[in-house]
């Protein structure tokens, strides 16, 4: 079920309205489990079938690692761990996996084979998978405290299976995050009150989130579908580099989108959902990019892979093998394809050059306290600007997930400098693109300063202003949404 589906909307408002009568609060987390299935197995009921899998080998191992002396708990994790793991690799890479065996073995293509190959990928299962993860490493960790009880305590374990549940099936953020922490959510399930809703976050997040992705996204994918092949090689250059920068704007608007409504959402029902985007296209680095970009995967990745693995504290050497290896994951996991993890090494080897390169200079520059703020204005602008592009070559590798797609793009872009461009095409993703990159805009440091700065002296035009961007957001939803897509993180 799609947030910006009208069978929604109506699922919304009868679970908001049952959750917040007087007299069931006690029945308030069942509410949102009810809700949550409905949503999860709207188009495919088969799907709750894993998804309660998932739950029961969260809820079970979890629990039994909690009740264990210190081996008994870890190898009780470690088995949740391994079987998270092998049915996301199973669901998810089982067909990659199977096409790479009938290339090298020539495998012939029937029976178990053809059905792997088949095999359909369930929707969310990568992110309720390392959600799943996050719990069993948190309660090794005594993170959760919910799970603190003595070990003859009747109903710990209904208990714990009911708040598993919706820690993993909590609609907001089931199909596409952001991927939430068991110490993080935990702690907040219970009674809610109406009173509490924080409706300023509520109105922020559901409007800046609807826009970005029924009006940015959605009418911009409809100019960047011809990145696709083989239509992408009858672009010229310029076309070609503009659909490429339009893909990012939609990419991001798309995703941030979707985020910044799960966090209106789940703040309705008295929940916090963590920030999963922090105005990315202003990162001045590649590092500053993953601590804005997709927040809540990059610090799984951090937290529950690279500093597992050493992080940066045993060497130059381990700490970029370290880079590496974790990107080439997470690039994997957004989907059964090589370009996935191409896209990831990229990115890895982005920021292996990255650190190389600063460690290097930084002792051999004079101290940038020194240099005139106009100078330092200036090279943090070629920063971004680097990066950006540096990310947006990276983007087509999501829209060309094969390689050989992606090469003779790029083919295409070096012989074609002198066809002329679509005006239409350019047009249209100059036109969407422009209030994705105002919104970055409002949150570089020059301008963020000056704004504090006016309402510290007392202006009330900030405050008029954000009114006025917020009504614009609203009418620009009721005139010019664009047709209704599946968000692009859904496939993965």
């Amino acid at each position: 079920m799609l947030f910006t589906r009208l069978e929604f909307l109506w699922l919304f408002l009868a679970t908001f309205a049952a959750y917040y009568v007087p007299g069931l609060r006690r029945l308030q987390v069942g509410i949102l489990l009810v809700a949550s299935l409905i949503f999860y197995g709207w188009h495919s009921p088969q799907l709750l079938g894993l998804l309660g899998v998932s739950i029961l080998l969260n809820a079970i191992t979890s629990f039994l690692a909690s009740r264990t002396g210190s081996h008994a708990r870890l190898a009780w994790a470690a088995t949740g761990v391994v079987a998270n793991l092998l049915i996301l690799a199973f669901f998810k890479y089982g067909a990659l996996l199977t096409q790479l065996a009938v290339n090298v073995l020539h495998l012939p293509h029937e029976g178990l084979v053809a059905t792997l190959i088949q095999l359909p990928l369930p929707i969310g299962i990568s992110f309720y998978t390392f959600e799943g993860i996050s719990l069993l490493v948190d309660v090794v960790k005594g993170r959760v405290r919910q799970l603190d009880h003595e070990p003859g305590q009747k109903g710990a374990f209904p208990r714990h299976l009911v708040n598993t549940s919706l820690f993993i099936a909590f609609f907001p953020h089931l199909i596409a995050g952001p991927i939430l922490k068991a110490s993080h959510f935990y702690p907040q399930i219970g009674g809610k009150s109406f009173a509490h809703i924080r409706w300023n976050v509520v109105a922020r997040s559901l409007l800046t989130g609807y826009f970005l992705k029924m009006v940015i996204a959605d009418n911009l994918k409809d100019y960047t579908f011809w990145l696709t092949y083989p239509y992408c090689l009858n672009l010229g250059t310029t076309t070609g580099l503009v659909l490429l920068f339009g893909y990012s704007m939609q990419i991001f608007a798309d995703f941030a989108g979707y985020s910044l409504i799960a966090i209106g959402l789940a703040a309705m029902l008295g929940y916090e959902l963590p920030q999963n985007f922090n105005f990315p296209y202003i990162a001045d680095s590649l590092s500053d990019f993953w601590r804005r970009w997709h927040i809540s995967l990059s610090t799984w990745l951090r937290d529950y892979l690279y500093f597992p693995l050493g992080g940066n504290r045993r060497g130059p050497l381990l700490t970029c093998v370290n880079l590496l290896l974790v990107m080439a994951l997470g690039g994997l996991w957004h989907g059964a394809a090589w370009s996935y993890m191409v896209w990831g090494c990229y990115h890895g080897f982005g920021l292996v050059v990255e650190r190389l390169v600063t460690q290097s200079l930084s002792p051999r520059l004079p101290s940038t306290l020194t240099w005139p703020p106009a100078v330092i204005a200036i090279l943090r602008g070629l920063r971004i600007l680097a990066v950006f592009a540096f990310v947006c070559l990276g983007w087509l590798l999501f829209k060309l997930t094969d390689i050989r797609h992606v090469s003779e793009f790029i083919e295409m872009l070096f012989k074609k400098t002198r066809s002329g461009a679509v005006i239409e095409q350019v047009t249209a993703v100059a036109c969407y693109s422009v209030p994705v990159l105002v919104y970055h805009a409002m949150r570089l440091p020059a301008v963020e300063g000056m704004v504090r700065s006016q309402r510290a002296a007392g202006a009330r035009w900030p405050d008029r202003m954000e009114t006025l961007v917020l009504g614009s957001m609203m009418a620009a939803l009721i005139l010019n949404s664009g047709t209704s897509n599946a968000f692009i993180y859904f496939q993965f």
